[in-house]
This record gives structure tokens, sequence and C-alpha cells, in this order.
């Protein structure tokens, strides 16, 4: 079994909660509060800074040129293409997601800590799986929610840039690099890669929860 059908069927449960949860559920319906909406703006322009980061690490510490590669336009996307999405939606909040005037959330924290953590520390096919829930996972709710959301869908430019088959093939090329680096990897590393993923994955479905609870710091 590769890599990729092995780790999706575990987190089979997570992905469920994900699709079932009030953010995405409302998100679809068009009916998702703009303030909770404003919310996960603001954290995930936080949140693809450090992202981006994790990714570069990646790039310089991987000896395959078409990996780094791969990894470092997928950096510059992060902060390009998906960044323009930030901008649009922040803009008409009238706010931005500047870190010096916006705190992380204590998920957000969480999330970019262990990326940047596991892209530092850990070999690069752990730190690799560690980043991909974050591409896959978009992709699929993307995918999901344009299948049927409610039309004149206010956050419609959110919906069709994951959704998107242009961001689809960036994904699918993702999964192919981590299935390789996988077949190659030693039993541990192997495992330590299925860990990456599930954790990945869990911090996925906190991120959108802490959204909609538009989280604060206990103390």
């Amino acid at each position: 079994m590769k890599f990729s059908e092995q780790t999706w069927g575990r987190i089979a449960p997570i992905y469920g909660a994900i699709l079932d949860h009030p953010f995405i559920q409302e998100l679809s319906a068009g009916s998702l509060s703009r303030e909770r909406f404003q919310f996960y703006m603001i954290q995930d322009a936080l949140y693809l800074a450090d992202f981006s980061a994790a990714l570069a690490l990646i790039a310089d510490r991987t000896p395959d040129p078409d990996i780094a590669t791969q990894f470092r336009e997928s950096a510059r996307n992060a902060l390009a293409v998906e960044g323009v999405l930030h901008e649009t939606f922040l803009r008409e909040f009238g706010t931005s997601g500047d870190k010096t005037t916006v705190e992380a959330s204590s998920t957000c924290f969480a999330y970019t800590n262990y990326l940047l953590a596991t892209a530092q520390r850990s070999p690069v096919e752990v730190a690799v799986a560690a980043v991909l829930p974050c591409f896959w996972i978009y992709w699929e709710v993307g995918k999901h929610i344009r299948a049927g959301a409610a039309p004149a869908n206010p956050y419609q430019r959110w919906i069709d840039t994951y959704g998107d088959e242009v961001f689809g093939s960036r994904v699918r090329h993702a999964i192919s690099i981590a299935d390789g680096m996988a077949d190659a990897a030693a039993p541990t590393d192997r495992d330590a890669m299925l860990a990456a993923f599930y954790r990945a994955s869990q911090l996925e479905w906190m991120f959108w929860d802490s959204a909609y609870r538009r989280e604060t710091w206990p103390v």
C-alpha cells in the first residue's frame, strides 16, 4: 500500500470531523459569520508565513534538486497566490495580518511551531509528511465545498482557490514526493512519517475549530 493510501485511511475520522465541523458547514452554506471568517483569515495569514518558511527549510535540506525546486515554488506560492487571497479579504475587513499588530492564537502558534521544528530537526521525509496535510486536506475540503456550495456564496473566492485544478496539480505532486520518500525510507522513518501526517491532520481540525471559537489565550 502506498504511503498516501495508508495515511489517508488513518485520518479518515479526522477528515470526516473537518467536513462535519460547523465552520466548514457554514462556509459551504455561505452563512459563516463575517467575524469568524475574519478571525480565520488573519490567523491563516500568520500561519502561511511560517508554513512557507517550513517549506523553504525542506527545500534547503533535501538532496534531490527536483524536490528542492518543488518546495521552493510551493513556498513562493504560499506567500504569493494565497497571499493575494488573504489581502483581498483583509482589505474588505479593514484590517491586516501583520505579525506586529496581530497575535497568533494558541492553536496557530502550536501548529506553526510544530511544522518549523519538524522541518528543522526531523528527517526530511518526516518534514514532508508533516506539511502534506495542509496541501491535501485543503484541496479535498475545497473540492467538497465547491461541489455543494450555496449560490452567490460570499466566500466563493476562497472556495475557488482551494477547489481549483491548478492547486490540485500541486497537491498531487506533493503526494507523489511523499510516496517516493516513504518507499525509500527505513521502517522507523516511515512510521515517523505516518505519525507526523496524523499529528498535522489533528492540528488542521484544531485550526478550523479555533477559528470558529475565535480562540483566545487562556490567561
